[in-house]
């Protein structure tokens, strides 16, 4: 049976770390499109090489530059990947035969996390995240600092694909990342005026800790799995701890500098 035609579509910014094994995996597809935002490396000789249909334009957030990039695409079916994402081995069998006569909006693939020197056990828990989907029924939603895809219509998740996010390859790199989120958050926490920051700040943390240990059986993974939960527990006290510093600072500048 006939499948509907595909579109990968992926932004890019000095990604030829990553970009080489993303799009080996995608080059089965009827068409790759790839959005640069001025990259300097060698990310844009590598989506050539691989058949890219390929543009640029600056990078002012990253809703409005992945819909850019949705637009540019020929066909209405887009599998949206990022540049440190890999397809595993049989999901393109699982997405070929979801796009046959499809009655879904939208598919979830589960994504399992590089875990330092490893990757995430693939009996532990997988986030499903909506990345194939029926352009003429959703898009990139306007959410600030967390923008993902959103469909009119029913959604199933393919549970025998999966796809690795291949980006951090280090506790540097993921240490680096968090500080970068948690920075970017804290503006738009503010607006909404969250409240009890403090006891979030003290309880939350080894709560996340337990529901990625335990709970999504990071545990599997061994030592790289415990490294991945106090990251990530971490990354939850440091939003609300940032959160609470801009609060105090905005205080005591409110009532004539430091006290």
């Amino acid at each position: 049976m006939a499948r509907e035609p595909l579109s990968v579509v992926l932004i890019t910014y000095n990604n030829a770390d990553t970009l080489e094994a993303c799009l080996r995996e995608v080059d089965w597809a009827e068409e790759i499109v790839v959005l640069d935002s001025g990259s300097t490396d060698a990310t844009l000789a590598i989506a050539a090489r691989h058949g890219a249909r390929i543009a640029a334009h600056p990078f002012d957030d990253y809703g409005p530059q992945k819909q850019r990039a949705y637009a540019m695409a020929s066909h209405d079916w887009i599998l949206n990947l990022d540049a440190d994402e890999i397809l595993s081995p049989g999901t393109r069998e699982v997405i070929e035969q979801a796009l046959e006569s499809p009655r879904h909006a939208g598919f979830r693939l589960p994504r399992r996390e590089r875990m330092f020197w490893t990757v995430q056990h693939r009996r532990s828990w997988r986030n499903g995240h909506l990345r194939l989907f029926d352009r003429r029924r959703g898009g990139m939603n306007d959410v600030e600092v967390h923008a993902a895809v959103e469909v009119r219509g029913p959604v199933k998740t393919l549970r025998r694909a999966d796809f690795v996010n291949d980006g951090d390859s280090d506790i540097a790199t993921r240490v680096e990342k968090i500080n970068r989120y948690t920075t970017g958050m804290v503006a738009h926490k503010l607006r909404k005026r969250q409240r009890f920051t403090g006891l979030r700040m003290v309880c939350y943390p080894p709560l996340f800790f337990l529901r990625q240990y335990v709970g999504k059986r990071y545990f599997l993974s061994g030592w790289a799995g415990f490294i991945a939960s106090v990251c990530g527990a971490f990354y939850a006290f440091l939003k609300y701890a940032k959160l609470h510093e801009a609060r105090e600072r905005a205080r005591r500048e409110d009532s004539g500098g430091l006290r």
